[in-house]
């Protein structure tokens, strides 16, 4: 995945400490190396850690495929807002840890918390357990009812106060995360921005994964979200948006000219039927520079977070939009899983792809997994015929954190113990009861 899209047949890596120190053929390194230890990939596919640029780390990972997928999100979304304000700091870092596990035994080593967070060192804590790298943040919104909602001024405290917890250079690192939609007045979303800038991190929001974005800004602004937030001076390479699928041609542009990026989570959009098989531009908004990454959004929408899922749906979609298999594919999309995706964070100097000097964030698929009998063209096998089961071995920085598709930082039936009865504690705390479509019937 480096500027030429090189793909190495029969190489190695040399990694000392956190990094790569040289990428080459096999015997070279082995006898520039000589007493390094080696991973034998065994003819395994080897590329860089995926980034997921939209993922809710915490809220409503417990109640994992319990949403029905006939609600609407307007239903759906407020539906799990009892679940986030019934968490602790102890559910917070379980589901963390729980995400992050999922994360790393699908390839994933990078993720972009999207903000909905009430314990930000929880999360941090859960996601450090487990060694890949997240973002952290918590709830940014002037709007009433929403959980910690405040004035602008209370919520950027807030905000500075993650930042200056958690500097950028470690696993985890602050943003600037903000609820978005029209939850925030004009003195937050510019406000935000500004400490974003300030503080040389990241900012992230929602925004216009259905019409009620447009709608909404229209009738207060009598302008589109975009074009609002360009004249409050909000846009710019420190921005990441979630979603943006109900963006017109004008708002396209803006976003591309100020070059803000966009984190695309079409599974999300194909369970909740958002429309983006409709009004998504994010293929052809890729296609001319954009900085476009790929998410898997909150579990009530996405359910699992495997980005070769999202990748291999991302690809499909465009090609049936336009009725053409030629413009838009696999390629693209898996850039958009690795160096595309680091570069929509603004960590495509450290993450993305596998060269000297950058990260050593490595993910090895299994050569024996049925979905690489017999192995064909890397870069189509991983989009289109295989997903996260069949990585093997991950590494973060050099540290080991998958090894034969077990997570190894972690106890993982310690976890599902403890996350089968938080989530039936939250249940009953919160008194939410899902309906199944289908009747349950008890066992004799």
């Amino acid at each position: 995945m480096d500027k030429d899209r090189r793909i190495l047949d029969g190489g190695a890596i040399a990694i000392a400490g956190e990094r790569i120190l040289e990428v080459g053929p096999t015997t070279a390194l082995k006898a520039k190396f000589p007493q390094a230890g080696i991973v034998d990939a065994n003819g395994g596919v080897v590329h860089p850690g995926m980034v997921n640029a939209h993922q809710h780390l915490t809220g409503g990972v417990l109640i994992k495929s319990c949403v029905p997928d006939d609600w609407p999100s307007v239903r759906s979304i407020p539906n799990n807002i009892p679940m986030h304000q019934a968490q602790t700091g102890d559910t917070e870092e379980l589901s963390a840890t729980l995400s992050a596990v999922g994360s790393a035994l699908n390839g994933v080593t990078m993720v972009i918390e999207a903000g909905s967070v009430n314990f930000p060192a929880r999360l941090a804590a859960g996601v450090r357990k487990v060694g890949i790298r997240a973002t952290t943040g918590v709830w940014g919104t002037t709007h009433p009812g929403r959980p910690h909602s405040g004035t602008a001024d209370e919520v950027l405290a807030r905000q500075k106060a993650v930042l200056d917890e958690f500097p950028p250079g470690g696993l985890v690192t602050g943003w600037v995360t903000l609820v978005g939609h029209s939850m925030g007045n004009d003195e937050l979303m510019s406000g935000g921005a500004d400490l974003a800038r300030q503080y040389g991190v990241g900012m992230t929001m929602h925004m216009s994964p259905i019409k009620d974005d447009p709608e909404s800004y229209l009738a207060r602004f009598n302008r589109r979200p975009i074009e609002h937030l360009a004249d409050i001076g909000v846009l710019g390479r420190h921005l990441l948006i979630g979603h943006g699928v109900w963006l017109d041609d004008s708002e396209v542009e803006l976003m591309l000219e100020s070059e803000s990026a966009i984190a695309y989570c079409p599974w999300a959009y194909y369970r909740l039927g958002q429309g983006a098989s409709l009004m998504g531009k994010h293929a052809e908004m890729f296609l001319r520079g954009g900085r476009i990454g790929l998410g898997c959004d909150a579990v009530n929408a996405g359910d699992q977070v495997d980005i070769l899922r999202q990748a291999s749906l991302a690809a499909g979609l465009a090609k049936d939009k336009m009725v053409d298999p030629s413009w838009f594919g696999a390629h693209e999309a898996f850039e958009m899983a690795t160096i595309r995706g680091a570069e929509a964070i603004g960590m495509d100097h450290l993450l993305g792809s596998i060269e000297a000097g950058k990260m050593a964030d490595i993910v090895i698929h299994d050569a024996d997994h049925a979905n690489w009998i017999p192995k064909g063209d890397p870069i189509i096998q991983l989009v289109w015929g295989t997903d996260g089961r069949s990585v093997r071995d991950v590494f973060v920085g050099g540290k080991e954190v998958v090894r034969a598709g077990r997570c190894v930082t972690v106890d993982l039936l310690e976890l599902k113990q403890a996350a089968t009865e938080t989530a039936a504690a939250l249940f009953a705390k919160t008194g939410i009861v899902y309906p199944h479509r289908w009747p349950h019937i008890e066992g004799v």
